[in-house]
Parts: structure tokens; C-alpha cells; sequence
């Protein structure tokens, strides 16, 4: 059985944007001992899962960053060879979307579909309300929370509309010198 892990960066008060979906309080620093974990933590992956409006702009920049031989690297070049899955009622397939199939199946079956399927591990990015629809389902079985060292008046919560608690058990905290740190939680 595959896993879905999620990454995702938050402030220290557990918002991933600001209410006008602002990201300007990210730490953006990042040192070699940030990127290799990052990198390590891609290594099992072999699909990544988007919500819409997330897709939108990741997969154009990274296919972006990806062609440009000034910003062009294994990791940019990782994010569009990876397959990518994102869910939407509103568009199809994106025929310049490389490696992405567009689906809006019914998300529990699908990702659970997945899971079962021979591969690597899973990972997601988002969007808010996207991520948070899985969290609710409990689909996600790895959480990669990079805190911030940063806190917002308001923003987008992802873990405020559960209908049931969710139960999780700390694996790992691993602060980095830009002032991130990482908590890695797994479901109970």
C-alpha cells in the first residue's frame, strides 16, 4: 500500500496563506540542510497530487523554472517529470500541463484508488480547501508541516473544518537554519 504524505508550509499560528491567499510571510532562505530534506523526502515519490486552483499556478512554474537554464535543476526538473493527479469539477486535461492528468472522480475512491496501486509514495500539495477535504477523509497518512518562523493576523486554516478529531503521532522535529522547522506526524 502506497502513502500519501503531505507537505505543506504553514505560519506558527497554522495558516498556509494569508486571507487574500498572501505568501509573503514564507520563509524563503532556504539552505542546503532544508533543500536536501526536501529532496530526501521526494526520493519514494512518484506521484503528487493537486487541488485546482493549487495546480494552476505549481504546475506552470515549476514548468517554467524547469526550461529556463538559469533556474533549471534536478528538483524543477523532478516537479515536472513526477506524475501529478489534480482534482477539479471546473476543467479537463491541460494538454500543456506536462505529466498531469485532470480527474473529478469522487476524491476518497480516487486517492484510495491510488494508494492501492503499485508505485511509489504520494504526495500533496493542495490547495486549502483541497487538503483539508482529505485531512477531514483521513486520507493523509504522513504529515510534513514546515513551520514557519512567522505569524499571520488571518489566513487559510487547514485543519479547522474537521468533522471528526484527528488523532496523530509525533515521528520527527527538525529545525533548519533558515528558522524552519519540521513536524512530521503520521495517523494514529
Amino acid at each position: 500500500m502506497r502513502t500519501l504524505k503531505l507537505q505543506v508550509q504553514m505560519s506558527v499560528n497554522g495558516y498556509i496563506a494569508g486571507s487574500n491567499s498572501e505568501m509573503d510571510w514564507l520563509e524563503w532562505g532556504w539552505e542546503d540542510d532544508i533543500k536536501n530534506y526536501v529532496n530526501s523526502l521526494h526520493e519514494t515519490v512518484d506521484t503528487i497530487v493537486l487541488g485546482r486552483k493549487l495546480a494552476e499556478g505549481f504546475i506552470p512554474h515549476w514548468q517554467s523554472f524547469s526550461e529556463n537554464p538559469e533556474t533549471a535543476n534536478d528538483f524543477s526538473h523532478k516537479m515536472v517529470d513526477t506524475h501529478k493527479v489534480v482534482f477539479s469539477n471546473t476543467i479537463g486535461n491541460q494538454e500543456n500541463w506536462k505529466n498531469t492528468v485532470v480527474t473529478n472522480n469522487n476524491i476518497t475512491e480516487k486517492i484510495n484508488k491510488l494508494k492501492a496501486e503499485d508505485g511509489g509514495d504520494i504526495i500533496v500539495y493542495g490547495g486549502g480547501e483541497f487538503v483539508s477535504s482529505l485531512i477531514d477523509q483521513g486520507l493523509i497518512d504522513n504529515f510534513y508541516l514546515f513551520v514557519n518562523p512567522s505569524a499571520i493576523s488571518n489566513g487559510m486554516p487547514i485543519f479547522e473544518k474537521l468533522s471528526v478529531p484527528q488523532k496523530l503521532a509525533l515521528m520527527e522535529v527538525q529545525p533548519f537554519t533558515c528558522g524552519i522547522t519540521v513536524l512530521h506526524y503520521t495517523r494514529k
